[in-house]
């Protein structure tokens, strides 16, 4: 064989040993396929106790209808059945004991994730209205004109 055919394998071998050697240093021993639990079931066995002792900061919604069955009620007529309380309410574990009140997320930005009309065409969202955030009412705020509870009604 040819030296310029012998040169680009020899350093293709040694770029894959290289490889090999450094990931032995970086990948954790515990890292491996340890049952159907994660995607691709890759995973390191030691973050699974990492995940159970990390606090979590959702709740049910069950808790939540426990003081606020009416707006729940309310929620679950209305086009945004499907959203869960804490999509807007932010994160409620803790919540009244801890966090007195949890904090909505009224801004444009936060309903524009989910209403924000898309140019293309294979962009369809089913039944979701879209609007140009840009034109529609720009300096005011959705929930002024539109309770988030019901939206099916018309501007309040």
């Amino acid at each position: 064989m040819k030296t310029h055919v012998l040169r680009p394998l020899w350093v293709a071998i040694a770029l894959v040993a290289l490889i090999l050697i450094a990931r032995m240093f970086v990948v954790p021993d515990d890292f491996g396929v340890h049952g159907d639990s994660f995607t691709y079931n890759y995973y390191r066995l030691s973050n699974v106790q990492e995940w159970k002792d990390f606090p979590a900061k959702y709740t049910s919604e069950k808790r939540c209808r426990r003081c606020h069955d009416e707006n729940a009620g309310l929620l679950q007529e209305s086009k945004h059945a499907r959203l869960r309380c804490q999509n807007c309410h932010g994160p409620g574990a803790g919540h009244p004991k801890e966090i007195e009140t949890l904090p909505i997320n009224a801004t444009r930005e936060h309903c524009l994730r989910c209403h924000h009309r898309l140019a293309y065409p294979s962009s369809q969202r089913g039944d979701l209205p879209g609007i140009d955030g840009a034109k529609h009412k720009k300096n005011k705020e959705c929930r002024k004109c539109h309770d988030p509870h019901h939206p099916d009604l018309e501007d309040m």
